[in-house]
């Protein structure tokens, strides 16, 4: 192709680009929907999965001491109730009440009225007394899987820490020239520390904003792409493109630079908030970050225009999209994490092109890491979107004459 040609085939594409891009900014519902549509999910996301870490707070928790102990003395229950209340007015994790029996404690978290509680049983005093361990039970709500076993971590790291002061008290009693730093090593022996990638402590929602700006840019894509093509065929203004003397070729190409055009100005606000309302940090280059987004648009836009071209109207051609888009949303691991997913379920997602998009974005966005560190989700990307747009182009050629 000569550099006359080229120069003509980029102005009539930029032309078209133009021409939908006014198409869109003329649409006053549809230009308030772009901007809604990624503010609307950022922000239901982001106080879901609040940017401070989203511990636990104010969970509603019975306790049920049933321990008889030893006539007026300071029983090791008692001790132990003065000790999680002083941890518990710190964290502020849980709204304690009292209750009759464990009995009691079941029935309220059936009717909802508690996330779980606390049993010291009858022989818990005695059994510390006596050298024995004294054993907690922790009732849970079943019902809440995630809650559930959140709760149950939280206590018994903190029934775990009271114990082991318990244990340094005891050691430091039998052997009293043993100080408190020397009780804690014979206690606890181990001293585990960990360290990230990064520095700080990233919240779920640092994990989930990567994924939502890369599932966004593929719903903006691929929704925009049946009122771009389908639309303009239903009215008849796509075949006065046709018949005008531009190539083929600046149409896909037009179209293609729009949806691009929109796919980014949803990424970027999607970004903005989550930096500017949510405090996500961007470990790594905020450039890399921009390329992603655009590479994204590139794999999905060629998809977008194959699926569009084989479909008759608009309504069958986002009836597909969704069909395709909903399976990619749940699949990608944009929400939760593929690892947790069936082996047969992690096995479909390594096929789905988001999943390279949101482990790209994830991976410089939370851990910093450079191209060389994405490089198998960039030839990824890169590759399908060469397929789909070359499928494409004959596709919507084949299409555009029938």
């Amino acid at each position: 192709m000569s550099n006359m040609g080229a120069k003509t085939l980029l102005s009539h594409s930029l032309r078209i680009a133009w021409k939908d891009l006014m198409e869109l900014f003329r649409n006053r519902l549809g230009l308030v929907l772009l901007i809604v549509m990624p503010l609307f999910m950022m922000v239901m996301v982001g106080f879901i999965y609040p940017s401070n870490g989203g511990g636990l707070s104010d969970m509603p928790v019975a306790l049920v001491n049933e321990d008889a102990g030893f006539g007026n003395s300071v029983l090791p229950s008692q001790v132990f109730l003065m000790g999680l209340q002083q941890i518990n007015d710190q964290t502020h994790m849980l709204v304690l009440s009292n209750a009759s029996s464990m009995a009691d404690v079941k029935d309220m978290v059936q009717r909802g009225e508690l996330q779980g509680g606390i049993i010291i049983p009858s022989n818990f005093s005695s059994s510390i007394m006596n050298g024995e361990q004294g054993t907690l039970i922790i009732v849970t709500d079943q019902s809440n899987p995630q809650i559930s076993a959140t709760i149950q971590a939280a206590l018994s790291a903190v029934f775990n820490e009271m114990g082991t002061m318990l244990a340094q008290q005891n050691v430091q009693m039998l052997s009293p020239t043993i100080n408190a730093t020397n009780s804690l090593a014979v206690v606890k022996p181990y001293n585990v520390q960990t360290e990230g990638v990064v520095l700080g402590t990233p919240s779920y929602f640092d994990f989930i904003a990567p994924g939502i700006m890369a599932m966004t840019v593929m719903m903006s894509v691929m929704t925009g792409l049946p009122v771009a093509i389908s639309q303009e065929k239903e009215i008849g203004t796509m075949d006065g493109m046709m018949v005008a003397p531009i190539n083929r070729l600046s149409i896909i190409l037009g179209k293609t630079l729009g949806q691009t055009a929109r796919g980014l100005i949803q990424g970027v606000i999607i970004l903005a908030l989550a930096v500017g309302l949510f405090g996500v940090t961007i470990q790594g280059s905020i450039l890399l970050v921009f390329g992603l987004l655009l590479l994204g648009v590139f794999a999905f836009v060629g998809l977008g225009i194959v699926i569009t071209s084989f479909t008759k109207d608009q309504e069958t051609a986002q009836m597909l999209m969704m069909t395709l888009m909903f399976p990619m949303m749940f699949l990608s691991g944009v929400f939760f994490p593929i690892q947790q997913m069936p082996w047969y379920m992690q096995s479909i997602s390594q096929v789905l092109p988001l999943t390279y998009a949101s482990q790209a974005l994830r991976k410089v966005m939370v851990l910093g890491a450079g191209i060389p560190a994405i490089s198998t989700e960039l030839i990824v990307l890169i590759v399908f979107g060469v397929v789909m747009i070359a499928i494409a182009v004959p596709v919507f050629r084949r299409a555009m004459t029938r």
